[in-house]
């Protein structure tokens, strides 16, 4: 029998001593990790949740790493984070992002990067099954929006961006090479599906019980009544958000098409 994993991390601030001051408050960050955990636990995961200021890189990392070691071929991990998303100019020769910037997310302590994320993922044995759910800002390819005053966006002011990318320039250099060197020679990545709240240029909405994106995907899956693939699920919440903030589906690798048509979260 197939053993499914499941995190959730949710952090409605960040540490203002590692981000220049800013905390960076949201509020419906934690319950959409309660939320996707309850939703997980439901499909038959064991889960593992972390909030606010258990939301650290070394956390994060640690629990996906212990995830890997745990699943094998035709096993699945599934992976949510809700909180802030950022984005930082990439300056490697050996990326190759459209838009010349990483995706980020922000966890407790520092940015994590869309190649961190990769190499995360390229630890799990092949065929096991990974499915993430971003519900951040610029979220669109985070493996590899305002309506209005009173709207909360989940991302980091530019000009804080921007300072901090002052600040870890020559961090985030080394960083990169490390993950350059740590790649597999062939290039290839792992085989994993994303659906995300936003695409890479758009805003994310918070809300006051759950994020915008949450809440739509929330309301699709209708407590386990949902039918039909990731595909499908896709296009349903996609149908509940307006077009400044357009879900995406990202896929890394050749995810197979079985596996992509299965009922969401099915172990």
């Amino acid at each position: 029998m197939a053993t499914g994993l499941s995190l959730h991390v949710g952090l409605n601030q960040v540490d203002p001593a590692r981000y220049e001051g800013w905390d960076g408050t949201l509020v419906a960050c934690e319950n959409d990790a309660r939320d996707m955990a309850r939703l997980a636990r439901t499909a038959g995961f064991e889960t593992t949740t972390l909030l606010t200021p258990d939301g650290t890189v070394a956390h994060v990392t640690a629990a996906l790493g212990a995830a890997a070691a745990r699943l094998g071929p035709g096993d699945i991990l599934f992976f949510t984070y809700s909180g802030h998303g950022g984005q930082v100019p990439d300056a490697s020769d050996a990326d190759d992002e459209p838009d010349a910037l990483d995706e980020t997310l922000v966890f407790y302590d520092r940015q994590f990067l869309d190649d961190e994320v990769r190499q995360a993922f390229r630890a799990f044995a092949d065929d096991v099954r990974i499915v993430a759910l971003f519900d951040c800002c610029h979220s669109g390819s985070s493996i590899e929006a305002p309506g209005g005053d009173d709207v909360r966006g989940r991302y980091m002011p530019e000009p804080r961006q921007r300072q901090l990318y002052d600040r870890d320039r020559d961090f985030l250099a080394g960083l990169r090479r490390s993950l350059a060197a740590s790649a597999p020679a062939d290039g290839k990545g792992p085989e994993a599906l994303l659906v995300s709240a936003c695409q890479d240029d758009q805003v994310a909405s918070d809300g006051d019980v759950n994020g915008a994106f949450t809440e739509a995907l929330l309301g699709v899956w209708d407590g386990g009544a949902f039918q039909g693939g990731y595909r499908d699920l896709h296009r349903e919440v996609q149908r509940r958000l307006p077009p400044t903030q357009r879900p995406n589906l990202y896929l890394t690798g050749s995810p197979d098409e079985t596996f992509l048509d299965q009922r969401p979260f099915t172990i």
